[in-house]
């Protein structure tokens, strides 16, 4: 699957998201190394603290699937819907890709127009993993 495949899904992720407060919809693609791909969405809550982003819906949907092997994750993002500019993963859902990816793991970033892309260990660097805790 091509770049702009994963990051067309992650647009069609976009359109579910519920964020009836901050009115910023994410929109997410995971590519998993047997090529299925899980999406995820923003979905809001009145609290805040109960929130769940993008990123963190399609790698929990993946894992509860028994995937555990990801190559590749695309992220848009935007008010009211608009993608205008690059909407990087938020620390926590850092947190929660490297512990389950590998530090070459890629970012896939869209503005609408162009792509950046980013390793995991570059938007995570000194990171928190499982070997801290052995």
């Amino acid at each position: 699957m091509s770049d702009r495949e994963l990051i067309n899904i992650a647009l069609g992720a976009m359109k579910n998201a519920y964020s009836p407060y901050s009115r910023f919809k994410v929109g997410a693609a995971l590519l998993c190394a047997d090529g299925s791909v899980y999406t995820g969405c923003n979905v809001e809550n009145a609290s805040f603290g109960a929130t769940n982003c993008a990123e963190r819906t399609a790698v929990f949907k993946a894992v509860s699937e028994g995937k555990r092997d990801f190559k590749v994750i695309a992220v848009v993002g935007g008010k009211d819907g608009s993608v205008g500019s690059y909407c990087p993963p938020c620390g926590v859902c850092r947190q929660v890709m490297s512990e389950f990816a590998r530090k070459d793991f890629r970012v896939l970033l869209f503005d609408g127009e162009n792509v950046k892309e980013h390793t995991l260990a570059e938007l995570l660097p000194l990171g928190f993993s499982g070997e801290n805790v052995k």
